[in-house]
């Protein structure tokens, strides 16, 4: 008989392990992330100057 491997707490007993894609996650955040933040600042800039002056 093989051991089977321990699971952790999180994981649900009949899940299947998923395998851990790091690089693939961090390109998809600063995909969605940078285009945000850029879009962020502009609405900032352009309320600023709206209000301010």
């Amino acid at each position: 008989m093989s051991a089977q491997e321990p699971r952790s707490a999180e994981e649900p007993a009949g899940a299947a392990p998923v395998r851990r894609r790091v690089g693939l996650m961090t390109f998809a955040w600063l995909w969605v992330g940078l285009p945000f933040a850029y879009g962020l600042a502009e609405l900032v800039r352009t309320v600023t100057r709206l209000f301010v002056g």
